[in-house]
């Protein structure tokens, strides 16, 4: 009985807007555009809903060209044409209509119906946030933290996004999150940022619920709690976030904070690997290479490490070199395996460097050349790579590719043997068989210096 009665108000609703309309009342035709619209009180006919708001825009009334300028924007009635867009969002705005001021703002920014301008989009989402509307004062503060229509002002960013995360708006929530978590016009501050991102991932947004679940993952702002983590991570990566499908595949797979559990690990690196994530394609390649929660394939191992490596994840790049270079789920292919060494190799992995530095050595993919062989050594020896250390310790002392010097060998190789390389330690000893107490001694000091200047030691990959 209550739907019948409801139906039925609502037709008789129809029915005077549509009496006052066809007398020309532009409010009618505004009210009756929005009925057809939305199908309240009458079928949705987009046709319709065009037809009336037209009528009532040409009329002069603002509320309806704006929403005639959004069907223009969007093609709904009416084909897309971004210059009629404008024109109507332009004659809402002049009349002072803060949501059609938004909306040409956005316009000028995509550069949609007229010539791209930050200075007249920053100039329109400001008349529209003095007016209050809170979704223009989060673009007018995304503008002063970028920079975009006038000089970066994370100040004044942070003043309007505070405005409008008061009135509720998630995005503005965000962003003012970021600026305490970064410390942008305002002091670093982890608890406060953490607040702020609970109550835009409150109002559904991923990156909010993501951002909250990082945040109990590693103990920023709040005390570390894996469970927690996991809901918010779960609440975000089911609404598609794919970084936080790859932290879920983290967690998973390494046990951190709930129950190791690969397949389901896998699982989500598979969601995430699809949506072009380079790093959960790179852990997805793993998990193949391993037979981790899926059956062992190293032909889809190499398939998802080329992908993450086409993307320039130089430890994926890695990987594809050595799987070309050992003929693993591919024919073997040293020429390849040089090409994808040397891609991760110029992005500083340090073991890429020590194998594109065999490879020149041997000839192995490119020709033989121990001058670069040296280079490529040097450059991860210097990164603390102990097997490079090694390489280049022996060919110091050989001479190949530079001037044999027995004191830079000695030194090389005492720092590689440091670094636990067995062989280092036994070539050590034997060159200690044939040089003096003060040789030794020299290039232990240069040793010694070496690790002064060198902190930071890398782990070497084989």
């Amino acid at each position: 009985m209550k739907k019948q009665c409801t139906a039925k108000e609502g037709h008789d609703v129809y029915l005077w807007f549509l009496e006052a309309a066809e007398r020309g009342n532009a409010y009618a035709q505004f009210n009756l555009g929005r009925m057809f619209k939305s199908g309240d009180g009458v079928a949705r006919n987009a046709s319709q809903a065009f037809h009336w708001m037209n009528k009532a825009a040409c009329q002069g009334l603002a509320y309806a060209q704006n929403q005639l300028g959004a069907m223009y924007y969007y093609g709904r009635g009416i084909d897309n044409n971004d210059h009629h867009a404008v024109h109507w969002f332009r004659c809402a705005a002049l009349q002072g209509d803060a949501s059609a001021q938004q909306n040409l703002g956005l316009m000028f920014k995509k550069g949609r119906g007229v010539a791209q301008s930050d200075d007249l989009a920053l100039a329109w989402f400001c008349r529209a946030a003095e007016q209050g509307l809170a979704s223009a004062q989060t673009l007018l503060g995304e503008a002063y933290a970028n920079g975009r229509g006038a000089a970066r002002n994370y100040p004044m960013a942070l003043a309007w996004f505070r405005k409008a995360a008061l009135q509720n708006d998630a995005s503005a929530q965000l962003h003012l999150g970021l600026m305490y978590k970064h410390g942008h016009g305002v002091a670093r501050n982890e608890s406060q940022a953490v607040a702020w991102f609970k109550q835009a991932a409150a109002q559904d947004d991923a990156v909010a619920q993501r951002l909250v679940g990082v945040a109990y993952a590693e103990g920023m702002g709040v005390p570390v709690d894996g469970q927690r983590a996991f809901v918010w991570l779960l609440r975000a990566a089911e609404q598609e976030d794919v970084d936080a499908q790859f932290n879920l595949g983290v967690m998973l797979a390494n046990g951190k904070g709930v129950e190791q559990d690969d397949e389901l690990a896998f699982t989500w690196y598979c969601r995430a690997a699809e949506a072009g994530h380079a790093l959960a394609q790179y852990n997805l390649g793993g998990m193949y290479a391993r037979g981790r929660g899926v059956e062992r394939d190293e032909r889809q191992a190499l398939e998802w490490y080329r992908l993450a490596a086409e993307q320039g994840t130089p430890h994926a790049q890695f990987n594809v070199a050595v799987m070309y270079a050992n003929g693993h789920g591919v024919s073997k292919d040293d020429v390849l395996a040089a090409v994808w060494y040397r891609s991760a190799a110029e992005q500083g992995d340090a073991s890429a460097q020590n194998n594109l530095g065999v490879m020149y050595a041997n000839g192995l993919g490119v020709e033989r050349d121990d001058a670069r062989a040296v280079d490529w050594y040097g450059r991860a020896a210097e990164q603390g790579h102990a097997l490079a250390q090694f390489n280049l310790g022996g060919m110091y002392s050989s001479g190949r590719g530079v001037a044999r010097d027995p004191a830079l060998s000695f030194m090389w190789l005492t720092l590689a043997a440091q670094g636990g390389d067995v062989a280092a330690v036994s070539n050590r000893r034997k060159m200690s068989l044939v040089m003096t107490p003060q040789a030794i001694a020299a290039a232990q000091e240069l040793a010694r210096r070496w690790r002064d200047a060198h902190p930071v030691r890398v782990s070497a990959r084989s």
